[in-house]
């Protein structure tokens, strides 16, 4: 059967359902997915996929009326519609996935997670798919959409090791500079409340360089740049080059652990198998953290936490979290050599 998957973004969210691709395509069958742009190169190499479809939903509702886009659309429905799906997975189910579905010919099967916030878009799907309760990690919930296929969930841990294949020449020369062992430190986030704060990102990398001698390296994506730069200059620790997901995955790769909030970097490295250490505080790492668990894992004990809620600053969930606190974790899972 060829399936079509519609989970368009973000990064995390990608990673989180790389299982679902691998699932199916080791039942045999074939498996298109459709993304956004920007997210395209981390499903590139997939040996799970078959065909990855570039999708531009913000750009065709901010400029419906111009030609690219209707254009931009055409060319998106003529590739769906070549790969010939007869069904359509759709664990984001909301209106852009909604949206992109109605381009292709084939029932969508859509995952009713009661666990977020409803979406009208699920009432006008062929199935919807309600994860057991029992299945706490959005990745186990993503995978309850194989049942009406038929298809067992052998697979549930994302793996996406396929993007170290080859060379990378930008990350192999930015890897021969670096210091080793090196870990790499992550101060930025999509939500400024899931970010720890540089000072507190500082203190733990000072404690972590003196008492177990790994060098810190700070990471960032789009967004991140005066974090990273705060966070680098105050350490005189280098910076990760602008890369892309290959490259990205090749650092990471290299690092003893990678320290982040809940952000897409943090689940590439899970999904690497590298040890993580993850701060959540408006989110729930029960839900959303490293689906491995290979590292350590905080969390606040706030009555309002997790609370899934977005501002503009570090709320005391995340900020109670101490360098202290998290350095004597990294020290007991990462023992002197």
């Amino acid at each position: 059967m060829n399936v079509l998957i519609v989970r368009l973004s973000a990064m995390g969210d990608v990673i989180h359902a790389l299982p679902l691709a691998a699932n199916l395509a080791r039942a045999g069958h074939r498996v298109a997915w459709a993304v956004e742009k920007p997210f395209a190169p981390l499903l590139a190499g997939n040996p799970s996929v078959a065909a990855v479809v570039e999708v531009q939903t913000r750009r065709w509702r901010s400029r419906p009326w111009r030609s690219a886009a209707y254009s931009e659309i055409g060319s998106a429905r003529a590739a769906l519609r070549d790969f010939e799906p007869q069904t359509v997975l759709d664990p984001q189910a909301n209106e852009k996935s909604w949206a992109v579905a109605q381009l292709v010919r084939a029932p969508r099967v859509v995952l009713d997670d009661r666990s977020v916030r409803p979406n009208w878009t699920r009432r006008f799907s062929a199935l919807r798919v309600h994860p057991p309760d029992a299945s706490r990690h959005v990745t186990d919930r993503v995978l309850a959409l194989l049942s009406p296929l038929g298809v067992a969930a052998v697979d549930a841990a994302p793996d996406a090791r396929y993007l170290l294949a080859g060379e990378h020449r930008e990350a192999d020369a930015f890897l021969a500079r670096l210091p080793r062992p090196f870990a790499l430190y992550h101060p930025g986030a999509g939500w400024a409340n899931k970010s720890w704060g540089e000072e507190r990102f500082a203190a733990l990398t000072e404690r972590v360089r003196d008492r177990r001698g790994i060098a810190p390296v700070v990471s960032w994506g789009p967004g991140d740049e005066a974090r990273a730069e705060a966070l680098s200059s105050r350490l005189a620790a280098l910076s990760i080059p602008a890369l892309d997901f290959r490259g990205l995955a090749r650092v990471i790769a290299a690092a003893s652990f990678f320290a982040a909030g809940d952000t897409g970097p943090l689940h590439l490295a899970d999904a690497l198998g590298v040890p993580t250490v993850a701060l959540f505080g408006p989110t729930d790492p029960v839900r959303n953290g490293p689906y491995r668990r290979n590292g350590v894992e905080f969390s606040s004990s706030l009555r309002c936490a997790p609370c899934n809620d977005r501002y503009r600053e570090i709320k005391p969930c995340l900020a109670q979290t101490s360098p202290e606190d998290v350095a004597r974790a990294v020290f007991a899972r990462f023992p002197a050599a």
